[in-house]
């Protein structure tokens, strides 16, 4: 039997056709510090009940899949300790281990799938680290973007990886991005990587009937929209650039790999940046989730 729980709120709506919006939980466990990461999970989900649209954190808890948690579920979920970061890999052997964890976008993804839900709001995904010539560090993210049928809505890769490999990855892998608003791939804290988009799109019901209608060609995997962060919120890529590229000759020197780089990362440039990309990260995934719920409300309105 699969162990999976919906929320009451989220099963109605998924039982009445409205509609509902995936949300990730590494953020809460792994992103940010507690009480931010606490604070930061129930805006996000005002943000997506605020356009009319229901949310669904997701995250496993001592051996189930929840889909939805309550305020009282989300703040015990913030101040785990040692909570597994949990992808493809591993999400099955968690939930024979009775473990608690984030889920990572791959692991979203497939849980939001095994529950119906077809759009997912989050920060950015993972991708191909620098330096992956040498160590083959590529995030799950990207081929299960290629496999489950869900539509994702990010601020873009993370600014941390090589964003060139990321996208042209996705590209070999079939996989849709689509800027939106924009003629370019944002850069996470950043509204412009210098990539331009094969895909644009101005509208969320655009984006909602290209869903569909890979679902009418029988085609696999989801599609990538990419929503820069607002511009008031911005940090420039050129500002970045030189904070980045100390942060991982920090992991390097330390030996810093795998599932516990993309953290470290995330932390340096904190600190380096005295709180600004904590912020940005904040306002980014706001704004993704009130596309993210503009684009499942645009599902639901489809015949």
């Amino acid at each position: 039997m699969l162990p999976l729980t919906i929320a009451p709120d989220v099963a109605h709506a998924l039982k009445t056709g409205g509609a509902v919006v995936a949300l990730e939980s590494t953020i809460i466990t792994h992103g940010m510090p507690y009480p931010a990461n606490f604070e930061t999970a129930q805006a996000v989900e005002a943000e997506i009940r605020d356009q009319g649209a229901v949310p669904a954190t997701i995250a496993v808890v001592n051996g189930e899949i929840k889909i939805g948690l309550s305020e009282a579920e989300l703040r015990n979920l913030a101040q785990v300790k040692g909570a597994a970061k949990l992808s493809r890999a591993d999400l099955a052997a968690a939930l024979v281990l009775g473990q608690t964890g984030g889920t990572t976008v791959a692991a979203t993804m497939i849980c939001a799938h095994l529950a119906g839900i077809r759009v997912f709001a989050t920060g950015g995904i993972g991708g191909v680290h620098r330096g992956a010539e040498h160590s083959f560090d590529i995030s799950a993210d990207l081929s299960e973007l290629a496999e489950t049928p869900v539509t994702v809505v990010c601020a873009g890769a993370k600014a941390i990886l090589d964003l060139p490999k990321t996208f042209e990855t996705l590209e070999t892998l079939g996989v849709p991005v689509i800027a939106y608003g924009q003629e370019m791939i944002p850069a996470f804290w950043s509204r412009d990587s210098g990539i331009r988009a094969p895909l644009q799109m101005n509208s969320p019901q655009e984006i909602a009937r290209a869903h569909l209608m890979r679902g009418t060609l029988g085609l696999n995997g989801g599609q990538l929209v990419t929503n820069p962060i607002p511009v008031t919120d911005e940090i420039a890529a050129e500002t970045l650039a030189p904070v980045i590229e100390n942060a991982v000759r920090k992991a390097d020197a330390q030996n810093i790999t795998a599932k516990a780089l993309t953290p470290f990362l995330l932390a340096e440039i904190l600190e380096a940046t005295q709180g600004a990309s904590l912020a940005a990260n904040i306002a980014l995934i706001r704004n993704n989730a009130r596309l993210g719920a503009q684009i499942a409300l645009a599902m639901a309105m489809e015949p």
